[in-house]
């Protein structure tokens, strides 16, 4: 969806939402008129009517907000499919689960990039599973009892591996660097690593970061 397509949209919403509105306050004026001859309305009654407009004029913000949120998801949705060359519906799966579980979606675009291609049979030589490589026992940690075999579930895939990556960057204080570190190595390992001194990126980290193709 291009840029003018969404903004065409988007006034065509807050047109139909103000129309409303002030269809609701013309048809309310009219009717004081109509009356204003016989008798003078109580003010009750007119605070009531007020009240539902406010009502209605909070409803249609409510409601354009949501439209606005679909419409940058679409926006989103269609920017990373033609980007990265997959289907709607993965990038779709992608940008949704990685907000639920707290990553920003452009890191969960580039770490499934780097770690599986985007392929959702993907296996290592160290047994790390589909589209975020998650190892059954790492995600069994999440979900104990979980088969290797539901790892190569979409969605569980994405939901376990995504929510590793945010309890390691818990763990790291948001440190990016580390925590991707700790992700493709272990934080066995990288424990290793910071106690002699040699933590440092590689290119795994610099390409998951986004610094290098």
């Amino acid at each position: 969806m291009n840029a003018n397509t969404r903004r065409h949209l988007l006034q065509g919403v807050t047109i139909v939402a103000c129309a409303l509105v002030v269809s609701s306050i013309g048809g309310w004026g009219g009717a004081r008129r109509a009356t204003a001859d016989e008798e003078v309305t109580p003010a009750p009654v007119v605070l009531g009517d007020l009240r539902a407009l406010s009502r209605q004029l909070e409803t249609a913000r409510g409601e354009l907000a949501v439209t606005r949120l679909q419409l940058e998801r679409a926006d989103a949705v269609i920017e990373y499919s033609t980007r990265y060359g997959i289907p709607a519906d993965l990038a779709g799966a992608i940008y949704d689960i990685a907000l639920a579980e707290g990553v920003d979606p452009a890191l969960a675009f580039r770490l499934v990039k780097v770690e599986s291609r985007f392929d959702a049979r993907a296996k290592s030589s160290a047994g790390a599973l589909g589209l975020t490589q998650v190892l059954p026992s790492t995600a069994r940690l999440y979900e104990p009892g979980l088969a290797s075999s539901q790892l190569y579930d979409r969605d569980t895939n994405l939901r376990l591996g995504f929510r590793y990556l945010r309890d390691l960057l818990e763990r790291y204080d948001g440190n990016l660097e580390r925590a991707l570190l700790a992700y493709n190595r272990g934080p066995g390992r990288l424990q290793e690593m910071l106690d002699s001194g040699l933590a440092s990126g590689d290119r795994y980290t610099r390409r998951v970061m986004g610094k290098t193709r």
